[in-house]
């Protein structure tokens, strides 16, 4: 039973992930896998470690490329343009 349960989480969560925009995806698979390593290891939480960690890649994502964002508009203000 446990292989037929893994299979429908692979399934749906696959189903999900393909509904996404990629821009909001950004991190959210990397945080996931590691997330997901971490909670198999943690007393066989894999899927709760998966989905805390699609959301703390997911706000890792997005801060950096706020950074990214902002050292821009510093360089192009710095350049004159």
């Amino acid at each position: 039973m446990s292989a037929m349960k893994s299979t429908l989480a692979a399934a749906v969560a696959i189903l999900a992930l393909g509904g996404l925009n990629l821009a909001h995806a950004k991190g959210c698979l990397k945080g996931a896998v590691v997330g997901g390593v971490a909670g198999h290891y943690a007393h066989h939480h894999a899927v709760i470690g998966a989905v805390g960690g699609c959301i703390a890649g997911h706000e890792l994502a997005k801060h950096r490329a706020k950074l990214a964002r902002e050292r821009a508009a510093e360089a192009r203000a710095k350049s004159g343009n």
